[in-house]
């Protein structure tokens, strides 16, 4: 790449980020000039894409549920890199599944504590660096189950609207620090854990993007670059002014709703309207 990248100078940490969104934002985020630590328990294949993508990242082993790690991961960004710029949590799971009378206590904790523990970690231990220096970015992982409800288990749906008003109010906090606070809330992505949940395999990432491909209203799959756009531009100085906002990438689907159907013909519902009126 050629000129200076829009990330240039910056140091991001991404949970989550050895695979699916994560390894995408990882890779965009590299292209665009930034730094970046990559922390996931997925330790091999972590070490892997640093080793692939060289001295511009680090590999450290981070379970989001445990203060410790998260502080770590933090810290390395300092000590390796000089500085925090971007805190991306993004790590998650589907978790805890089933009916709600059916849904099983000790899952629905674990769930919690990954979906939300880790954000509340996260932002907490961003803000320790980034305030002092009154700079940063800190991105969430929410969901189009954070924006409507049936579109995930419940579970899920919960952390996930609850990642968006964490991000509001943490936003009015770190305002006056210059700390700029936003969401994102991606619909179906082809992923390996979009895959395992669609089919049981992770592996079957084509038949993953023609179903979702099926289902959206533009006729296309999301991909994991997709949303690393939008955290790029939301990290990025070109976001200057946007902070306590979720960025929705979902194809349209949590607004359009409806296939448009009349848009495009008259249609016997709409008939029957006119004739009554006329009567």
């Amino acid at each position: 790449m050629s000129g200076q990248g829009r990330l240039e100078g910056r140091v991001a940490v991404i949970t989550g980020a050895a695979s699916g969104i994560g390894e995408g934002t990882v890779r965009r985020f590299i292209q665009e000039g930034a730094k970046v630590i990559i922390a996931d328990v997925q330790d091999a294949p972590g070490a892997a894409l640093a080793k692939e993508l060289g001295s511009a990242t680090r590999f450290v082993h981070t379970d989001v549920t445990s203060e410790d790690d998260v502080a770590r991961a933090i810290d390395l960004a300092v000590s390796e890199f000089g500085q925090l710029d971007i805190m991306f949590n993004n790590a998650g799971i589907v978790g805890a599944v089933g009916r709600i009378a059916d849904t099983n206590s000790d899952q629905w904790d674990r769930t919690v504590a990954i979906l939300m523990r880790g954000i509340f970690l996260g932002m907490k231990h961003a803000s320790r660096v980034m305030v002092p220096r009154q700079s940063g970015v800190i991105l969430s992982t929410s969901s189009t189950a954070g924006i409507q409800g049936g579109l995930g288990p419940h579970c899920y749906t919960a952390c996930k609207h609850a990642v968006i008003g964490l991000t509001k109010s943490v936003a009015s906090e770190l305002a006056q620090h210059h700390v700029r606070v936003n969401a994102i809330s991606p619909g179906n992505t082809a992923t390996a854990m979009t895959s395992a949940v669609m089919s049981g395999d992770p592996t079957t990432l084509d038949i993953t993007m023609h179903h979702i491909a099926s289902t959206s209203p533009l006729g296309i799959a999301g991909l994991p670059i997709d949303i690393a756009n939008a955290a790029l531009y939301l990290a990025s100085d070109e976001a200057r002014y946007i902070t306590g906002h979720t960025l929705v990438v979902d194809s349209g689907q949590t607004v359009i709703g409806g296939n448009g159907r009349f848009h495009q013909q008259e249609s016997a519902l709409l008939r029957e309207a006119g004739i009554r009126e006329k009567g």
